[in-house]
């Protein structure tokens, strides 16, 4: 169902008041996510004696890799879950309280890592309903034929994702200072509390948006999902408690099964789509294979970009004079730069784009992101190398993130909207799904390059990571012809208002 506006009804800047309700959920949601990130790897790399979990720091990268990398993974069955099951308005609800206790349970003090475990399963499962579906519901808050005001309204709606992502670590990183862990956690626990209550009192400008699934489940397809996700659930859990039994289980082992996991996922599913018996035009099997390599590349990129909550965050940390114009910072203070950065620059970019036009395509976009996240880790080696002999400015590190932004900026819209391009009609509903599972990807070996780091040094470490994204963005530039001519079009229009920040 969608909703319009009336003549004398209350409007949010013009919009539909149900895009405030939304807005702000989405908002604290982000706020509680970002916090989280901005201290989850110094916390879990911090000695026990100060509060942490004792992780080395290799560990701490491993294991916070796979858990962005499963956030984004858990979007395409909870947007299932929503559309069959408990309709999205439900899917947010159910999706808020569980993050909000996964938040409470980071929050208990005691030195276990128990409760961690516990606190980040939980958010992941409840960032799996939320995030996909509270996106799902700004949309149908329009008329389907109100293509511009929806547009608008997005790009509200990102704002708020940011204006979250820019203030939390400031917030939680000042409260998790000296130690004071459980205090951060317990701040993003609040962040998504409120979130909560701003969902309820407002869901009444919401209208009809989300109240029922789309497709709802019969009774029995019901009773079979039921039985299969506890199935599943109790399959998972037996293989982990065996494996925990046998004595040989340890973090790192478990990080590396899960992303041999997460790579294979996106390989079944592109195998699925082109040799499955789907009805597929050529067309759409040309596009489908040249959005492939288009996946790959974004995967490159945010196996990078998706370093600042670890490898940017420790460096932070324990190589640069946390000061900025004379004021002392949290490390955490640097994860802000980002959506600082996002805030400034997107406006800047959209008209970009809409000035090149069709003069610049989709994949030479995505290879100017690979070159910009290059660039950036080549700056961090250039810094890695003279923080060698004492610490450095953390300005070094505000360069970085400019230039990544950039990076993001001609990727993160670009590939939203060339996905739905290249989707094949029996998979439009799900290919945005899929285009996140790069996200998953990314992170999921970004989070085992630290391994690296065993075998070389630091400036080697980043001088390595961006040759590999120099190599995919010379793959994609000496390959535009050939990838124009497989998506079968003779213009790019490829235009985004700017990203939800991952």
């Amino acid at each position: 169902m969608t909703s319009g506006t009336g003549a004398g009804e209350k409007t949010f800047f013009g919009h539909p008041r149900g895009l405030a309700t939304l807005f702000g959920t989405e908002m604290w949601e982000r706020f509680s996510w970002y916090g989280l990130r901005a201290i989850l790897a110094t916390f879990m790399a911090a000695s026990p004696v100060m509060g942490g979990l004792g992780l080395t720091q290799q560990t701490a990268q491993a294991i916070v890799g796979i858990y962005g990398a499963l956030i984004y993974l858990v979007a395409l069955p909870g947007g299932w879950v929503a559309d069959r099951v408990l309709g999205a308005r439900r899917a947010v609800l159910w999706g808020g309280f569980v993050i909000m206790c996964g938040h409470i349970s980071m929050a208990i003090p005691v030195r276990t890592g128990a409760f961690v475990a516990l606190g980040l399963l939980l958010i992941i499962i409840g960032t799996g309903l939320l995030k996909p579906n509270i996106s799902a519901m700004v949309g149908k808050l329009y008329p389907e034929d109100d293509d511009a005001r929806r547009d608008a309204g997005f790009s509200i709606f990102y704002l708020g994702i940011n204006l979250g992502a820019f203030v939390a670590p400031l917030v939680v990183g000042w409260l998790a200072a000296d130690d004071r862990w459980h205090l951060g956690f317990s701040a993003a626990a609040v962040g998504m509390a409120l979130g909560l209550v701003q969902y309820v009192l407002g869901r009444r400008h919401l209208g009809g948006v989300g109240e029922e699934p789309g497709h709802r489940l019969t009774p029995r397809e019901h009773r079979h999902f039921v039985l299969s996700a506890l199935a599943a659930a109790a399959v998972i859990a037996g293989a982990l408690a065996a494996w925990v039994a046998s004595g040989t289980f340890d973090l790192d082992t478990f990080a590396l099964v899960v992303t041999v996991i997460i790579v294979i996922v996106p390989v079944a599913y592109f195998a699925y789509i082109l040799f499955g018996s789907h009805n597929l035009t050529d067309d759409e099997r040309s596009r489908m294979k040249a959005y492939i390599w288009l996946f790959i590349a974004a995967a490159v990129f945010w196996m990078i970009y998706d370093l600042a909550p670890t490898v940017l965050l420790f460096f932070a940390q324990d190589r640069t004079d946390l000061s900025l114009f004379g004021v002392r910072i949290t490390a955490a203070t640097t994860q802000s730069f980002n959506p600082l950065f996002i805030m400034i620059f997107v406006p800047v970019f959209a008209a970009l784009w809409v000035k090149l036009g069709n003069r610049v395509t989709a994949p030479q976009k995505f290879a100017f992101a690979l070159f910009m996240i290059a660039l950036s880790f080549v700056v961090m080696a250039l810094a890695a190398r003279l923080a060698e002999s004492g610490r450095i400015s953390v300005w070094w590190l505000v360069l970085v993130y400019l230039i990544q932004v950039f990076g993001e900026l001609s990727l993160s819209p670009v590939g939203l909207s060339v996905t739905t391009k290249l989707a094949p009609q029996a998979f439009k509903g799900q290919m945005l799904g899929v285009w996140f599972i790069a996200v998953s990807v990314g992170d999921a070996v970004g989070g085992q390059t630290g391994r690296l780091k065993n075998y070389m040094s630091a400036p080697a470490y980043f001088l390595t990571l961006a040759a590999i994204a120099v190599v995919a963005g010379l793959a994609l530039l000496a390959s535009v012809g050939r990838l124009r001519a497989m998506m079968r079009e003779h213009h790019e229009n490829a235009v985004g208002t700017g990203p939800p920040s991952p």
